[in-house]
């Protein structure tokens, strides 16, 4: 399996461009919020639509792969060609940047080789930042584990692959990571998996959140080969929440709800 820092390099600039985006926009650091998808807000999020990550993804944002129904969010990938690609693909992503608290989303993740189910914080250059990102990231190729990652000012290498019991595609699962200024702890399932405490592994910047899915043909030794689906691919989403440091837990699964 290759870095993904090595695999990404030079594609900060990509990232989920917002076309149009005033980088004005959300200098003040987002409040707390539980959202469980009765609606999508569109204070809060905004559909990526129209545009791909870079030459690695093979799909193009597509506002028609995000989808609600019965409080949960789809966001799916499927065959339509657009300008430059032969797939489209779903992602969101918050208007807000978000600092130091606890992130949290409970997720059933798309399986299949060449695929990738994200939910991560990102701020860069597209936004006049440094490359900032916490990453959960799940590999279709195989949803028996989650790979976990931060960078810093655009240097990662900090990947660890930790198990999600019973398979991440196969039902819900919480997953949460806490970021303060002296660590970042990640957690499956209301159970610590990491704990980072290297200053180099340590994000500064406020950041926006991502939910996404996509796919790619060209990252065979980090996603796996890339091959047509004969079914539709999804990743479902019933809740995500951000809980600032030092303020309740708003609901009862939260990890803000437990003591260090």
């Amino acid at each position: 399996m290759i870095s993904r820092s090595i695999a990404f390099s030079g594609l900060a600039l990509a990232i989920s461009v917002t076309p149009g985006f005033s980088v004005a926009h959300a200098q003040e650091t987002g409040k707390s919020f539980v959202e469980n998808f009765a609606s999508l807000n569109k204070k809060r999020w905004y559909v990526s639509d129209g545009w791909s990550n870079g030459a690695h993804q093979n799909c193009t944002w597509s506002k028609g792969q995000v989808n609600l129904k019965d409080n949960t969010l789809t966001l799916g990938f499927a065959p339509q060609k657009t300008k430059d690609r032969d797939y489209v693909c779903g992602e969101i992503q918050t208007n807000d940047r978000f600092s130091y608290g606890t992130y949290e989303a409970r997720i059933k993740a798309a399986a299949g080789s060449g695929f990738n189910t994200s939910f991560f914080s990102y701020i860069g250059p597209t936004q006049k930042q440094p490359w900032d990102e916490i990453d959960f990231e799940f590999l279709g190729k195989d949803p028996s584990k989650v790979q976990l990652n931060s960078y810093v000012n655009g240097k990662g290498g900090h990947e660890k692959l930790v198990e999600v019991p019973g398979g991440a595609n196969s039902g819900y699962n919480d997953f949460a990571f806490v970021w303060e200024k002296d660590r970042l702890r990640y957690y499956v399932n209301g159970h610590l998996m990491q704990t980072v405490t290297d200053p180099a592994a340590l994000p500064t910047h406020p950041q926006k959140i991502f939910l996404s899915l996509w796919a790619s043909d060209k990252m065979k030794s980090w996603l796996g080969a890339f091959s047509n689906p004969e079914e539709p691919v999804s990743a479902e989403f019933s809740r995500v929440a951000f809980t600032a440091l030092g303020e309740p837990c708003q609901f009862p699964e939260s990890v803000a709800c437990s003591p260090d």
